[in-house]
């Protein structure tokens, strides 16, 4: 570990080091879940860095607010992979490692010298966890693969059009990216506790596409999960086009009426009661499934007749799922997360004052609460050499030899 104070690393993961060899959304978002839970999380970076440094405000300063969002609990080592001392660092730098995740396509890492048979021949307990867009077994294995490719391939993004009632279009977030990410962290995590118990560590793909198809056929493969199909593809209740958030005289809400209770209290609220005896859409939750678009427009049309106020004083709340709708703005005021805490005014060193998100999960025992700042490039390539045996000189050989790179002096100072 770092000679870093040892209660920057507190939480679940204290003592497990990993070399993150990712970049933009996917693996970053996976590695930051694992710092945010105590681990050591080294960020590998290239001389030009994470390409995500330099997207937005503060991205002339390497630290625009993507990068921000995904980076923090990590510290950052510049090391030029294509330089053969940058890559005898790096497997320095894997032989005390624990995790060694990447995102870089495995032909590449094979090239550079760096495939899983040349890291577990240095470290046969290293867990190896590469983030890849299709399995390594098939045709696309050699694809790259970036979030809109994965909501296209996948079916996502003509299921989001279909539910529209539009073009297909992607969703305003990178979904895929940052589900697979979810994804890999709790596949690190399972494979860390197959070392404990085998002593021996092993290499794990995990795929964007393969990992995906769940997400999407979980909820719309329906009628053809059946052979014979019984019905076609698609969750009626998901792909109507009056799902979405209903308008009110004011605003917009989320009501889900969904079970027998919630179509009683909200047929009866409204005066229309009789529905449930005369209607036999209503009868159980098959026969409204069915009619799920006429249903949705009910209920459309009855909640634009009141404001906000009124329908959530009408509709019991402990009965029926009510919410005003927010937006981003409305978002950072809610009462629940102002009561929690989950958004945080932190003084960064080098861009100042940012709102963080806090980790979501609540611990009895190991709480993480490691807050260290996103690292500027190379910030700590000089730290984390020392800890792999390297003497002051020979970082200084390895830097004038452009294999590595500190940060730049004046964002160092700040840092």
């Amino acid at each position: 570990m770092s000679a870093t104070d040892p209660s920057a690393f507190s939480g679940p993961l204290h003592g497990v080091r990993v070399l993150d060899l990712t970049t933009v959304f996917m693996g970053p978002s996976a590695t930051q879940l694992l710092g945010d839970l105590g681990a050591d999380v080294i960020k590998i970076e290239s001389p030009g860095g994470d390409s995500t440094r330099s997207i937005g405000p503060c991205g002339d300063l390497g630290l625009g607010p993507l990068f921000l969002g995904l980076n923090r609990n990590k510290r950052s080592v510049v090391l030029d992979l294509k330089n053969p001392q940058g890559v005898e660092a790096l497997l320095r730098l894997a032989r005390d490692a624990d995790v060694f995740a990447t995102n870089v396509r495995p032909a590449a890492m094979q090239r550079l010298g760096l495939g899983y048979e040349q890291l577990a021949a240095v470290n046969p307990r290293l867990v190896h966890a590469s983030m890849v867009g299709f399995s390594q077994r098939g045709p696309y294995a050699a694809k790259a693969a970036f979030d809109d490719m994965i909501q296209a391939a996948t079916g996502l993004a003509a299921a989001v059009g279909q539910g529209a009632g539009g073009e297909p279009r992607y969703l305003p977030l990178t979904i895929a990216d940052r589900s697979v990410g979810l994804y890999a962290f709790g596949v690190i995590c399972a494979a860390l506790h197959a070392r404990h118990q085998t002593g021996r560590g092993q290499s794990i793909d995990i795929p964007m596409f393969e990992t995906m198809i769940p997400y999407v056929l979980g909820d719309h493969l329906y009628g053809r999960t059946f052979v014979p199909g019984q019905g076609d593809f698609g969750y009626p209740r998901l792909m109507s086009p009056n799902r979405r958030p209903y308008k009110t005289r004011d605003g917009y809400v989320c009501c889900l009426i969904y079970t027998d209770r919630h179509w009683e209290i909200f047929l009866n609220a409204v005066g229309k009661g009789e529905l449930l005896r005369t209607d036999p859409r209503f009868k159980d939750i098959g026969a409204r499934t069915r009619a799920i678009d006429a249903l949705y427009q009910l209920v459309a049309d009855e909640l634009a007749q009141r404001s906000t106020a009124e329908w959530r004083q009408l509709l019991p709340e402990s009965d029926i799922p009510i919410f005003p709708m927010h937006t981003f703005e409305t978002l950072l005021q809610d009462e629940h997360l102002a009561a929690t805490g989950f958004f945080q005014q932190t003084e960064h060193p080098v861009v100042g004052t940012i709102v963080e998100t806090a980790v979501p999960s609540e611990w009895s025992g190991t709480p993480p609460n490691r807050r260290t700042p996103v690292p500027v490039l190379g910030q700590h390539t000089a730290e984390v050499l020392r800890e792999a045996g390297y003497a002051d000189a020979e970082i200084d050989a390895l830097i004038a030899a452009g294999a590595a790179r500190g940060a730049n002096p004046l964002q160092e100072n700040n840092a």
